[in-house]
C-alpha cells in the first residue's frame, strides 16, 4: 500500500512545504548563476524515470559550457566553477528538482536518475533500478554517494527497490541530511564528478 499510494503523498506533503520555504534560496541561487554563467542558471536534461521513461530533470547549473578547440565539451572538472562547487557541494543544485517531485517524475527517495545513454549498458538486474520512481536522494547517496563504485551502487539501488517502505524513506531522509550537512561523498574517488557509466 505504502509503495502504491503512501509514498507519492508523502512525496507531495513534504514536497510543496520544502520548495515553498525554500523559493527565496532558490531565487537568490538563480540570480547568482544566472551572473556566474552567463545565462541559464537551469540545466535540464533528459534522464530514465520509472521502467525507462524518459522526463526532465532541472537542477541548477554548476558547470559552464566552455569547449576545446574541436568544440567539443571540456571535463567536467574543468567546466566546473567556483560558484557551482560550492552549490553542488551543499548539495543546493538539487533543489529544483522539488518540481519534478510535485509533477510527478521523481520521488524524493529513489534511485538517482542517470544518464539516458547508459539505458543499454545495464544488465538484467541492473535495469531493476528503474522499477521505482527515480529519487532526489536514495539508499545509494546516503551509503557513499559519488564516492563508491558503479557496482556498489547499483546493488544499493536493487536493495532500496526490493525494501521500499516508508521507515526506510524516512531513515534516508535523516541520513541525506547528516550528509549535506558533513558534504560526504560529493567527489568519485580521483575525480570531482563521478566517473562515467561505461558497462560491465
Amino acid at each position: 500500500m505504502y509503495k502504491k499510494v503512501g509514498k507519492r503523498l508523502v512525496d507531495i506533503g513534504i514536497a510543496i512545504p520544502v520548495l515553498l520555504l525554500t523559493a527565496p534560496l532558490m531565487i537568490g541561487i538563480s540570480i547568482l548563476l544566472f551572473l556566474s554563467n552567463s545565462g541559464s542558471p537551469f540545466f535540464i536534461q533528459k534522464r530514465p524515470g520509472q521502467w525507462g521513461n524518459l522526463f526532465n530533470v532541472v537542477k541548477f547549473k554548476t558547470m559552464n559550457d566552455k569547449r576545446s578547440a574541436l568544440g567539443t565539451l571540456l571535463p567536467d572538472a574543468d567546466r566546473l566553477t567556483r560558484v557551482g562547487k560550492l552549490i553542488r557541494s551543499t548539495s543546493l543544485d538539487e533543489l529544483p528538482q522539488l518540481f519534478n517531485v510535485i509533477i510527478g517524475h521523481m520521488s524524493l527517495v529513489g534511485p538517482r536518475p542517470l544518464l539516458e545513454r547508459y539505458l543499454p549498458l545495464y544488465n538484467e538486474r541492473q535495469s531493476r533500478r528503474h522499477e521505482v520512481r527515480p529519487g532526489i536522494t536514495g539508499w545509494a547517496q546516503v551509503n557513499g554517494r559519488n564516492a563508491i563504485s558503479w557496482q556498489e551502487r547499483f546493488e544499493l539501488d536493487i536493495y532500496y527497490v526490493d525494501n521500499v517502505s516508508l521507515w526506510l524513506d524516512l531513515k534516508i531522509l535523516l541520513r541525506t541530511i547528516v550528509k549535506v550537512i558533513k558534504r560526504e561523498g560529493i567527489s568519485g574517488q580521483g575525480s570531482k564528478t563521478m566517473k562515467p557509466f561505461n558497462g560491465n
